[in-house]
């Protein structure tokens, strides 16, 4: 599993990175424009991500925004539906407007609140089947 943590609080990120690490390939951004070049990359490189965890309240540009492109992007590569890469938004407890602004729009499959809980998160990769 190739995954993209975006996260600019440095704990959290390595939290993720070290949690992440045992299923395969951990490569981490520290905002929203990261991750965009990061993507682009992959799909360039015909190397994509399967699974990107992605904070919402992040500096230069956040995780919705960089939700939204992302998913532009999947789509000028003809990645669509079942085919895309998986997201969850990981953000604070207090944040829940932002969590259901996600998933209305139908752009994230999971959400994560901070502080991270390992079983949360791996139950969360097994659903999307990204790992056994």
């Amino acid at each position: 599993m190739k995954t993209l943590i975006v996260e600019d609080d440095f704990l959290s990120r390595s939290l993720l990175s070290t949690l992440l690490s045992e299923y395969g390939i951990c490569h981490v951004a520290v905002n929203g424009k990261e991750a965009l070049n990061a993507v682009e990359r992959g799909f360039v490189e015909n190397d994509p991500y399967d699974l990107i965890c992605l904070d919402i309240m992040m500096p230069v540009m956040d995780g919705q925004q960089a939700l939204q492109e992302i998913r532009k992007m999947e789509e000028r590569h003809g990645i669509m539906g079942l085919d895309t890469t998986k997201v969850i938004m990981v953000t604070a407890a207090d944040d829940s407007k932002n969590i259901m602004k996600a998933f209305r729009q139908g752009q994230c499959e999971a959400y994560l609140t901070k502080p991270l809980d390992r079983e949360k998160l791996i139950a969360h990769i097994k659903d999307l089947g990204l790992i056994k």
